[in-house]
């Protein structure tokens, strides 16, 4: 009997344990870059890690090469939580892109909405500002969708960061800086002058491209790199004024007709002609690839008509403020002839991607880890206008060895900013310039609303009070950035929504938020599920 007794208390001890750690909010993998790609994100999850074992939630880190970690995120959506952050490339200055990132139609695999976030009205809202052709009535539009989806926090913003990037001021001169992109901006060819008989400018970069493939690249290196040799039909200016480029004009006929003239007497780095033929088979094979990163800028688009040799016009589905800013100058130009055998581009091997564009570069080569090259495009309608032979990568390992390639000149300029401490020092060479610009993208924290907890909004609300923004940003920073609130920077002032909620750092509201919303603590301070 005693020994039955023993095995009874046993078997219950056992089944108590057992329905604890089984009501326990689990321990969370948080997806991170390492640190010697940035050392601010790295520390940044670490901060959070801290904070949130006082909720008793348990956080366990995992710095990831970027690729790794772009396609774990992006294409797999094999993450519960992740730092990452969007660029501010020009394009995005219109809030079409950003406000993408929590559409319902972007929750699918390679999609730009990775957590799944779903809302009714913000997916109705979405739809509405992107028809509506009144500046002023679109802007209400994106100012509601951006207190709809922070009050929710499906992510929450962490910070706002500044382009501060360094040139070497003795071998080139002309670099025109632009919002969100600094000096490394696809004006660079244009703009950049030789001050010595080295006509090739040499650029520092941490990180290589994801990929080079222009219907799978979902990273700001991929298409960085790419659209220096693909072109567009509009290029973004440094004023952002859409500027026609491989477009001679472009018209609108009606509220849904676009009309183009193709440029005369293009030609591909292959030697062949650049056609309406490709224009249309470009936007038609991007729809049929249904290349989700792609997806919000074609998504009006009902189809592309050939009007005659040099014109096509883009039919609508319905009225579309952003199409000719946003959609045309976004989308390369590929080369029909090429790709037309493809039938599915997102499954090529390094190896197999074609690199045949029309723009003022030429793909020369990628030696994966080390090293990239582009170089003149000769026959390119504006060569006159490009004072540079070629263009260098050399991609180093860490931040602080770009830095170390501009202090002994072998490189010209970088590619990506400065960390902190280095932007002091740097302003101290002689031969260095520093530009600063306000940034328009973000860093972020992305939950993965498909896991138990994080897909509670009382939970994440709750937490939203535990991320310690202004020490991310005055430790981490050295106060060279802003603290995050909503997914249209403050420095984009037309569109950004000034009062969306915005969520202090207090531990001990975030506890009483979490209790209140039916969270409780076990005897080891774990945080449980609602009972």
């Amino acid at each position: 009997m005693k020994r039955l007794a023993v095995l009874l208390a046993v078997i219950l001890l056992l089944a108590s344990v057992t329905l604890v750690s089984a009501s326990r909010v689990p321990e969370f993998n948080v997806l991170t870059t390492t640190e010697g790609y940035d050392p601010i994100r790295y520390e940044a999850a670490f901060m959070l890690r801290e904070a949130w074992a006082d909720l008793g939630i348990r956080l366990n880190i995992q710095p990831t090469e970027f690729s790794t970690l772009i396609a774990r995120f992006y294409n797999e959506q094999d993450f519960e939580i992740a730092v990452v952050g969007w660029s501010g490339r020009v394009d995005r200055l219109d809030p079409q892109h950003f406000l993408s990132t929590l559409h319902s139609g972007q929750a699918d695999l390679g999609g730009n909405n990775p957590g799944g976030y779903e809302n009714a009205r913000y997916d109705e809202l979405f739809e509405l500002q992107g028809g509506e052709f009144n500046a002023n009535q679109r802007r209400e539009y994106v100012l509601e969708m951006q207190a709809v989806g922070m009050e929710e926090q499906p992510k929450s913003i962490l910070f706002y960061r500044d382009e501060v990037v360094a040139y070497n001021n003795k071998t080139f001169e002309g670099y025109v800086p632009m919002a969100g992109e600094a000096i490394y901006n696809e004006w660079l060819p244009f703009t950049v002058e030789p001050l010595t008989d080295d006509t090739t400018l040499t650029i520092g970069v941490t990180q290589e491209p994801d990929n080079i493939n222009p219907l799978d690249s979902t990273t700001v290196w991929g298409w960085k790199f790419m659209r220096l040799y693909y072109d567009k039909l509009i290029r973004l200016s440094p004023d952002i004024e859409p500027l026609p480029w491989a477009a001679e004009s472009v018209e609108a006929v009606d509220d849904v007709t676009i009309a183009v003239v193709v440029r005369d007497g293009m030609t591909f780095h292959d030697g062949e002609p650049v056609t309406v033929e490709d224009i249309k088979f470009s936007y038609d094979y991007v729809v049929e690839q249904d290349f989700a990163y792609f997806r919000p800028f074609y998504a009006p688009l009902d189809r592309v008509e050939i009007v005659d040799e040099r014109t096509v016009h883009f039919v609508l589905k319905e009225p579309t403020a952003f199409f000719i800013t946003v959609t045309l100058s976004q989308i390369p130009i590929i080369p029909k002839h090429i790709w037309e055998g493809i039938e599915q581009a997102n499954q090529l091997s390094f190896d197999e991607i074609p690199t045949v564009g029309s723009g003022p570069m030429k793909f020369d080569q990628w030696i994966r880890g080390e090293y990239k090259r582009l170089v003149k495009f000769e026959d390119y309608f504006a060569a006159d206008d490009i004072a540079i032979d070629a263009i260098d990568y050399v991609i180093y390992a860490d931040s602080e060895g770009v830095y170390t390639g501009l202090l002994t000149e072998e490189v010209d300029m970088t590619a990506w900013r400065l960390e902190p401490a280095q932007i002091t020092l740097a302003e101290t060479e002689a031969h260095l310039d520093v530009v600063s610009v306000p940034d328009f993208g973000y860093y972020h924290m992305t939950y993965n609303l498909r896991v138990p907890a994080l897909d509670d909004v009382a939970f994440r609300r709750a937490l939203a009070h535990a991320i310690p923004h202004e020490t991310i940003v005055d430790v981490l920073l050295d106060g060279r950035g802003e603290r995050g609130t909503s997914i249209i920077a403050p420095v984009n002032a037309y569109w950004h929504n000034p009062d969306v909620p915005v969520f202090a750092y207090d531990l001990d509201l975030a506890r009483q938020l979490l209790e209140e919303a039916g969270y409780w603590w076990d005897a080891d301070g774990y945080l449980n599920f609602p009972q």
